[in-house]
């Protein structure tokens, strides 16, 4: 009768090693010693000696009661593995320790088009079309990249794998996949290339596409045209375009958030004796009443003349900020009437407490977060 080796010796650990390092010891020896990597006589045995000591040793109560009273106290006959269903044979192996299967069907590569539109664009929407350049199944091969009449054979270099495996022998059995260099990982050559698209089974084409841009976006808005990317590879889905909108300056409205910031300047008659002016908006001319004495930064609310909100319903607001202008040129009837007055005026300096940035933007700014 055999005598069953210690199970501490067959991973090559202590009786106090961790069960991290039992675990590490277990992988470096079943990857020597499996038989789809080790051809040696007596592989097959060792393999299943490791995993039997393995299943005992990783499990917390098993290992208490081997090394309470030894290869008595386990079943072993229920701890072998000698089918290797843990593994699977070569491929789950190698896989497990780091190595690659053969790709299968995969998505394709998602693409990006960059498109400039007006502020008014952004503001209301609007329905865009543009070109792009992009690869397409091949209408004359159908995309198996063979001239009609003929077919694709499988690789005679990986036997239809798609992927060459080179074996190094050190201390350990190491094994190098690399995709085929013949087929490029296909799996199939091409005897008769198609005469579109030479066997690349895709031919660049020029397609005008259609893009409804909701009201409300802003710069760097992705919009994403799905399946309009990318063929994809051997059957799988295409991939998807992803629209980036740059909205264009405007001469006159800036954006804050979903608000419209217009600057107005008025001259220092409207400022201190008031009046009724137009100014422009996203919508059209609307008229505000400038009550007298109104100071530089004075804010006037336009409401619902702003941006639509992108996501529920509802506009921003219209923001306009007075700048009273100063004259820098005076006719000679000007300058008398300013000198006037100016007596009337008198020459006294009133300092002004100092209020700092953040004081002087609240005054600037006021109307707007408290209307």
């Amino acid at each position: 009768m055999t005598t069953k080796r210690d199970y501490y010796d067959i991973l090559g650990v202590g009786r106090d090693a961790s069960r991290e390092e039992i675990k590490k010891a277990y992988r470096r020896m079943a990857r020597q010693y499996h038989p789809d990597i080790n051809k040696n006589d007596g592989a097959d045995e060792q393999f299943k000696e490791i995993n039997e000591a393995y299943e005992v040793l990783s499990d917390e109560r098993n290992r208490a009661v081997y090394d309470r009273y030894g290869h008595a106290g386990v079943n072993s006959g229920s701890a072998g593995f000698s089918d290797f269903s843990n593994f699977g044979g070569f491929a789950d192996i190698f896989e497990f320790f780091g190595g690659r299967r053969r790709s299968g069907p995969r998505r394709g590569t998602d693409y990006r088009y960059d498109l400039r539109i007006t502020f008014e664009e952004a503001v209301f929407g609007v329905e865009k079309e543009f070109e792009v350049r992009r690869p397409e199944i091949c209408g004359h091969c159908h995309g198996n990249g063979a001239e009609p009449g003929t077919s694709p054979v499988r690789c005679n270099n990986c036997g239809g794998t798609g992927e060459v495996r080179q074996m190094h022998q050190s201390f350990i059995t190491m094994v190098n996949v690399t995709a085929c260099p013949v087929c490029e990982g296909t799996g199939e050559t091409i005897p008769t290339p198609c005469t579109v698209c030479n066997g690349r089974k895709q031919v660049d084409q020029v397609r005008t596409l259609s893009v409804k841009i909701p009201p409300g976006v802003d710069n760097d808005t992705q919009i994403r045209l799905s399946g309009e990317g990318a063929p994809g590879v051997q059957g799988g889905p295409p991939g998807n375009l992803f629209v980036i909108l740059h909205v264009q300056k405007h001469e006159f409205f800036q954006r804050r958030g979903d608000d419209i910031l217009l600057e107005l300047e008025i001259n220092v008659a409207q400022a201190a004796l008031g009046d009724e002016i137009t100014v422009p908006t996203v919508d059209g001319e609307e008229t505000i009443n400038i009550p007298a004495g109104t100071q530089s930064g004075k804010v006037f609310r336009l409401r619902g003349r702003g941006v639509p909100h992108l996501r529920r319903t509802g506009r921003g607001d219209q923001l306009v900020v007075a700048q009273v202008a100063i004259p820098k040129k005076l006719t000679v009837e000007q300058e008398a009437l300013f000198l006037k007055l100016a007596d009337t005026l008198g020459k006294e300096v009133i300092p002004q407490r100092d209020k700092g940035f953040l004081g002087q933007l609240k005054d600037a700014l006021g109307d707007v977060f408290g209307a």
